[in-house]
């Protein structure tokens, strides 16, 4: 398994990966493809690169994307100021649970440190298990509202 940088022209990948990450409980039907769409989803991919925090990382093994990482800065769920870049994560299932997104995150988190970057910020569904992924990288708690905790990595 390698990281390397998300290549131009892999940029409509970021939507597959954005359907991944979505938060998807026990026994609750997943949504239809297209919720990625939506603009409060698309603001996570479309323009990808024009940003000054756009940054993306993949996992790739056996020639294959498997997961990506990427920041930028953007009125998302996990955003809190013009200065912190907002971070996503997501592994195809398959690959979960194995330190793939443990590595992409350290190199990351890495990553904004060497660009300057101060903090940076997520969302995650308290049901998600990847809180404790998330903590065991540095993140931590600073606000929560009835479903989400939105969480700060200092760098």
């Amino acid at each position: 398994m390698t990281i390397r940088p998300l290549r131009k022209e892999e940029t409509e990948l970021l939507k597959d990966f954005l359907y991944e990450a979505i938060f998807i409980p026990e026994g609750v039907e997943p949504p239809d493809r297209s919720i990625v769409e939506l603009p409060e989803l698309a603001l996570y991919y479309e323009d990808f690169g024009s940003g000054r925090a756009d940054n993306c990382l993949v996992a790739e093994a056996d020639g294959r994307v498997i997961g990506a990482v990427w920041t930028r800065i953007m009125q998302d769920y996990g955003h809190v100021d013009e200065n912190t870049p907002s971070f996503a994560i997501s592994l195809y299932e398959e690959y979960r649970g194995k330190g793939t997104g443990t590595a992409m995150m350290q190199k990351m988190l890495a990553l904004l440190k060497s660009q300057g970057w101060e903090k940076t910020s997520l969302a995650v569904q308290k049901a998600n298990d990847a809180v404790l992924l998330y903590e065991a990288v540095g993140f931590k708690t600073i606000d929560e509202n009835a479903e989400e905790y939105i969480m700060v990595c200092e760098l």
